[in-house]
């Protein structure tokens, strides 16, 4: 199949702004719990419509006194917190244009990204994105303020606008229209200078309440419960930007928790107890990887591992009666499951929280094993694809029928089209207006309200799309062979023991890999083997971990002809990182960088 469209729902179409329903639902419901919010002793309380209501009002109201009008860009520099959505809406109220920048980002990405935009202002978190900015502000003649959060920058905004008449805020809101450009967001930028993507009020709108409508049974634990979910991907992405939108527009109470790592994320869950989470797959591989390191130190692994086995058979022959192919679950593995499903599932959906039984993952693709352990345990994850030019999701698996190890149908009013060469074409009311200051890069991307979107993919019988590869990343070796490295990169990474993976060879004569370990892994590997803990250089030198990175190569190589196949690898002593420019701060390789950091490692092995 080369295209697919799925029928759009009767939804009213948008009108007015982002921030209109803040004050719409003030109005029907003010006790309505929109928001939880930790307090200073880290305890979540909740925040009414009413109260977010008047929160945003009084907010809009100081960035008004501070010169802040209709049209104006305004940068937000900062981690997932309750401030970044309440300047969202404050933002958007009086008809700004906000431009997120990633906390991460170094001084010459925030230089181009403010200097680019234009922004009159920024909102940084502490301290040191302050002194970022500082250090290129004489860049940047347009930029006249600087609020720091972590300095009291919301309250100093309230008391600069308590004089301005509440009319003077609701004039600049009703002005604002579904044309009206919401948001600013820099691509990336895996390759070359990131783009700002235009999105208008009108992409979020129309996202956020097809997504709401198409799956709001996932939003939910058991029916009629109230949905509820804890934000923590990065709200300077377009993926948790697109969450926080709908969860205020669709009435889902939801709260903000700054770091995905497990120590700080797995406490958080527990005690907000969210009815659905979205994340991305590297989340639920950490979350599966812990599980099996605790059962291996408890001396589980066996049951464990078996627990795995009957998960995935589950959740297979579930999958297979859902599009009759097959009988179900026999009566000998529903019991199996049932067992294992108070020795080893509960416990893992305790540890999210309790009340988890579906979640959405996009971002990259997920392996269809560990969609099927989770379904298997109890937790529905269903997949996701989109770009930032598609304000999030493009396609998603439906509630009612899951594809495991596809990205799901369109959503509905949005086509996939496959190119001929392979290229996956989207067509939608979220597409982007264009890239901001670039037509070049416009014209090459949007055609005719097509957008080329870079990836490769296929559509099955059903609408079903696979996501291949990206064409910029197809490799070409000497011999004329082309590789798409991302089906390889990704069953290597299947290992507990590899964190990354880069397969190289254009313009060499066959495909190899460059390998980083998941050091948390790799020393609970060392202990249950009764090894001692080694220095990083010492582990890429180790026989017995070479020959277990080993075998996800030779486990990858199945899954290819012998001339796209992995020849030789070498394991890397420390792993790719942002802070060296090596990853994007969605976790995207930089494959040029990588190669350019590491061009003494790739020589070595190609040399005889």
């Amino acid at each position: 199949m080369r295209e697919f469209t799925n029928p759009p729902l009767t939804l009213s179409p948008p009108v007015g702004g982002l921030a209109d329903v803040v004050f719409e639902r003030a109005q029907e419901d003010p006790l309505h719990i929109s928001l939880g919010r930790k307090d200073d002793q880290g305890q979540w309380r909740d925040v009414t419509a009413a109260e977010f209501r008047d929160e945003v009002l009084a907010l809009a109201k100081g960035l008004l006194a501070r010169g802040i009008r209709f049209g104006d860009r305004v940068a937000i520099m900062s981690r997932t917190r309750y401030e970044w959505t309440l300047f969202d809406f404050a933002l958007w109220t009086i008809g700004a244009q906000v431009v997120p920048i990633y906390p991460t980002s170094s001084a010459e990405q925030c230089f181009w990204m403010l200097y680019d935009a234009e922004c009159s202002a920024a909102i940084v978190e502490h301290e040191d994105h302050a002194m970022t900015i500082a250090s290129v502000i004489d860049r940047l003649p347009q930029l006249h303020q600087l609020w720091q959060l972590d300095l009291g920058a919301v309250q100093e905004l309230y008391d600069a606008g308590a004089y301005i008449d509440d009319d003077v805020v609701h004039r600049h809101r009703q002005a604002v229209t579904p044309e009206s450009t919401a948001t600013i967001i820099y691509t990336s930028g895996t390759t070359g200078r990131p783009k700002g993507c235009v999105i208008a009020h009108s992409n979020f709108m129309s996202e956020a309440d097809i997504v709401a409508e198409h799956m709001e049974p996932v939003f939910h634990s058991k029916k009629g419960d109230e949905a509820s979910t804890l934000l923590f991907l990065p709200l300077a992405h377009v993926f948790g930007r697109m969450v926080e939108v709908t969860a205020i527009r669709h009435g889902i109470r939801f709260g903000h928790q700054p770091q995905m790592n497990a120590a700080t994320l797995l406490p958080d869950l527990q005690a907000f107890k969210p009815t659905f989470i979205l994340a991305v797959p590297y989340i639920f591989e950490k979350v599966f990887n812990a599980s099996r390191r605790k059962a291996e130190k408890d001396g589980k692994a066996g049951p464990f591992e078996k627990a795995v086995e009957i998960a995935v058979k589950y959740a297979d022959a579930v999958e297979a009666k859902a599009w009759g192919i097959g009988p179900g679950p026999s009566a000998g593995l529903r019991v199996q499951h049932q067992l294992f499903d108070k020795l080893v599932y509960s416990k893992l959906r305790a540890a999210m929280g309790g009340r988890i039984r579906n979640a959405i993952s996009g971002g990259s693709a997920m392996d269809r094993r560990l969609g099927l352990f989770f379904a298997g345990a109890g937790v529905q994850i269903y997949e996701g694809y989109g770009l930032t030019e598609s304000t999030a999701a493009a396609t998603a698996n439906p509630p009612e029928r899951t594809r495991y190890g596809t990205v799901g149908q369109p959503i509905p009013g949005v086509t996939v089209h496959i190119a001929d060469d392979g290229e996956i074409w989207l067509h939608g009311p979220n597409v982007f207006q264009g890239y901001l200051n670039n037509p070049k890069a416009t014209d090459e991307t949007l055609h005719d309200g097509w957008l080329a979107t870079g990836d490769l993919g296929s559509l099955d019988e059903d609408g079903f799309l696979t996501i291949t590869g990206r064409k910029k990343e197809i490799l070409v070796t000497s011999g004329g062979k082309s590789v798409s490295p991302a089906l390889l990169e990704e069953r290597v990474r299947d290992h507990p023991l590899v964190n990354q993976c880069i397969v190289v060879g254009n313009d060499r004569p066959y495909i190899a890999a460059l390998v980083t370990l998941d050091q948390e892994a790799v020393e609970h590997w060392l202990t249950m083997r009764g090894k001692p803990q080694m220095s990083p250089a010492q582990l890429v030198r180790d026989a017995d971990l070479e020959t277990e990175v080993r075998r996800s190569v030779v486990a990858a190589n199945t899954l290819v002809s012998q001339a796209e196949s992995i020849r030789t690898f070498r394991i890397l002593a420390q792993p790719f990182t942002e802070e060296h420019g090596l990853l994007t701060p969605s976790l995207k390789l930089k494959r040029k960088a990588i190669e350019n950091a590491y061009a003494n490692e790739v020589e070595a092995l190609y040399r005889a």
